[in-house]
């Protein structure tokens, strides 16, 4: 269509070509939006490259991460065996060696005492009066029947002697003869029981005198003088007085069941007193009770003492040291142990994870405690598990760090924490000292 048939039209001229007579110009602009378009799909190409290449890393570090985290970093440590003999010290109370409470054997009321608390007796002393009537008119009524019963005896005695005489002669008949003798045995036989009832009341009646069965001390006097005692024994309350013999002191302890193998009679033991410190006493294993008390779990031992000036008294608390003693039972340190409802645990590193074993738990001796059974010396036991630590868990471990390892810049040991002063508590650092010119 030639310019004159658009102009009618209205429409713009065209041109297809370059006015400088150079070449189409459609041909260069199309070559430059494909060099633009490639450009372009070139920039988005890199960019959704490295958007897809952070994402892969990010993934992996995520990966890594929580990895990491699913683990728990514990330390480890062993239990170890004593190889030397551990000195075992167990509670006590010393008593005398003879010890007795002496009661009444009368009932009455009490004329006189003549010793009190502290007071040193020999055997056969007097202790007290008891004025006992019931006993005296019981005996002079025991008398007066025996007086009685004498006399009917005598009656039977010679009547039956009159009956035997006249038999001879064929007066009267055998059978009344045996009737005599029959009143003769019965009168021979009540005779007998009132002088027994007799001689035991006239022996009740030496019972108000109480006297000391043995040589010791008076440790307790429950009397005072117009106080109505009862006969027999009533009880700890009705004790008149108590008496202990403490030249030789005994006391008992009873020794846990680990132990119980190592104790023997004769065996010298330790004694020592709160109240005397640095003073020891010197003790004997005397006997034990051959048995293991099914409800304790302890075996009953008992020990002898001289007590010769005097120095030790009955009742006192004592601690009694067994040198030498020991078991063959593993010791740990207290804070490796696991208390839950199922009973004790204690964790266990093995090939990455934890494994949680129940044990026994034996004697306490502060940071240690002595385990009975369920752990062996090679297992690595962990230090200070967490309360979440379950069975399987998966963990890193390593040794736990020496406290001189520890002073040179290491991590704080975890375990046996104390809180001291110069000492480092758990999960924390010593501080470094400061000059007083950098203060």
């Amino acid at each position: 269509m030639s310019q004159e048939r658009h102009s009618p039209l209205a429409l713009h001229d065209f041109h297809l070509h370059d006015p400088d007579g150079g070449g189409p110009v459609r041909h260069t602009i199309l070559r430059k939006a494909r060099w633009v378009v490639l450009l372009a799909l070139l920039l988005l190409g890199v960019g959704s490259a490295r958007t897809v290449l952070s994402r892969i890393e990010q993934e992996k570090d995520n990966a890594t991460v929580t990895g990491e985290q699913g683990r728990i970093h514990v330390f480890t440590t062993a239990p170890t065996r004593s190889t030397r003999g551990q000195q075992l010290t167990l509670p006590g109370t010393l008593q005398g060696i003879i010890e007795s409470p002496i009661y009444a054997r009368a009932a009455g009321y009490v004329v006189r005492w003549h010793k009190d608390i502290g007071a040193p007796v020999r055997k056969g002393d007097l202790l007290a009066e008891v004025d006992t009537p019931d006993v005296d008119q019981a005996y002079e009524a025991a008398i007066a029947t025996r007086d009685q019963t004498l006399a009917t005896l005598e009656l039977a005695r010679s009547s039956a002697r009159r009956w035997e005489t006249l038999r001879q002669r064929d007066a009267v008949s055998q059978q009344e003869v045996d009737e005599r003798r029959s009143n003769l045995v019965q009168a021979e036989a009540n005779l007998a029981t009132a002088e027994a009832n007799a001689r035991r009341l006239r022996e009740q009646q030496a019972f108000k005198r109480i006297v000391a069965p043995f040589a010791g001390i008076v440790t307790r006097r429950n009397v005072n003088v117009g106080d109505l005692v009862d006969a027999g024994n009533g009880g700890p309350a009705k004790a008149l007085f108590n008496l202990a013999q403490v030249d030789t002191l005994r006391v008992y302890v009873y020794v846990p069941q680990s132990y119980s193998q190592r104790v023997r009679a004769g065996d010298e033991v330790r004694v020592t007193l709160p109240e005397l410190p640095g003073k020891e006493f010197s003790g004997k294993v005397v006997r034990t009770a051959g048995a293991i008390d099914a409800t304790t779990r302890t075996l009953q031992v008992e020990l002898n003492l001289r007590n010769p000036d005097r120095l030790l008294m009955p009742g006192a608390y004592v601690q009694i040291a067994f040198p030498g003693l020991s078991s063959d039972a593993l010791i740990v340190p207290t804070n490796t142990l696991m208390f839950r409802g199922e009973g004790p645990r204690a964790a266990v590193a093995a090939d990455g994870k934890a494994v949680l074993k129940p044990i026994v738990i034996g004697e306490t001796y502060g940071r240690m405690t002595q385990i009975l059974s369920g752990l062996a010396e090679t297992d690595r036991l962990i230090v200070n598990p967490p309360d979440s630590l379950q069975d399987g868990d998966v963990i890193i471990a390593r040794e736990m760090p020496r406290k001189a390892d520890a002073a040179k810049g290491g991590e704080p040991a975890r375990s046996g924490a104390t809180g001291r002063p110069g000492e480092a508590t758990a999960g924390t650092r010593p501080e470094p000292k400061q000059d007083a010119k950098n203060r």
